[in-house]
C-alpha cells in the first residue's frame, strides 16, 4: 500500500475512518493499517483513534499545537502562562510546553518531546475563554486568574513579577473574578498589589 495516499488527507489530524475512506478499505482494515503505520513511523498516534502524518509534526505552527492541545483533552482551553505569553503580557516564553485548563482531570501528555499539561478546575470556573482561529484560549485576565487560583491551591507556580500588570483591564479582571470563591478574592487582591 502506498503511504503517499495518506497525504491526500488534508485535516490536521484524522481518524481511521478517514484512512478507510482515503485508501478505499474497510474500517477494520484501516484500524490495522493505522496501527502498522504508527509502528513504522508514518503516522503519529495522538490519542485513541486520532492520528496525524508524522512528517507534519515537525512543521506545526503554534496555532496548530494549540488546536492539538484542545483536542487531546476535551473540553479544555489554553490558559495559565501559555496564554499570558500568547497575549504578550509576560516576559516568560515557553517552548515545547503548553498549559491548559480542563474539567475532567489534571494530566500531563508528552508527544515527541512536547508537553501538554492540563490542570483541572471546577466546572463553575470553566469560563472566560474565546475561540481564536481553531483553538480555545483564555482571555488574558482569566489566564491570570486561573494561574493565581491554582497557585492559591498549591497546584501551580506563577511568577507574577514577569507579568505586565499595566496591560490588564481592571474591570474585566473584576468581572471574571466574580465567579471565584470569596476566600480566593482576598488572596487575589494581595497578589495583584504586590
Amino acid at each position: 500500500m502506498n503511504t503517499n495516499e495518506l497525504t491526500k488527507i488534508k485535516k490536521l489530524y484524522f481518524t481511521y475512518r478517514d484512512v478507510a475512506q482515503t485508501l478505499g478499505i474497510s474500517e477494520n482494515a484501516a484500524i490495522v493499517t493505522c496501527s502498522r503505520y504508527v509502528k513504522s513511523g508514518v503516522l503519529l498516534r495522538l490519542k485513541r483513534n486520532l492520528y496525524m502524518n508524522r512528517q507534519k509534526w515537525d512543521y506545526l505552527t503554534v496555532s496548530e499545537l494549540y488546536e492539538i492541545s484542545n483536542m487531546l483533552q476535551v473540553p479544555s482551553y489554553i490558559s495559565l502562562t501559555t496564554a499570558i505569553s500568547y497575549y504578550g503580557y509576560s516576559t516568560q516564553i515557553q517552548q515545547d510546553f503548553f498549559e491548559s485548563i480542563a474539567t475532567n482531570r489534571t494530566v500531563a501528555i508528552e508527544i515527541l518531546d512536547i508537553d501538554f499539561n492540563y490542570s483541572k478546575i471546577s466546572k463553575g470556573l470553566y469560563y472566560g475563554f474565546i475561540k481564536k482561529e481553531n483553538f480555545f484560549i483564555a482571555l488574558p485576565e482569566k489566564a491570570i486568574l486561573d494561574a493565581l487560583y491554582l497557585q492559591f491551591l498549591g497546584r501551580y507556580r506563577l511568577d507574577i513579577s514577569s507579568i505586565d500588570m499595566e496591560k490588564i483591564e481592571p474591570e474585566k479582571m473584576q468581572e471574571l473574578a466574580a465567579g471565584f470563591p470569596d476566600y480566593f478574592k482576598l488572596y487575589l487582591k494581595r497578589s495583584i498589589k504586590n
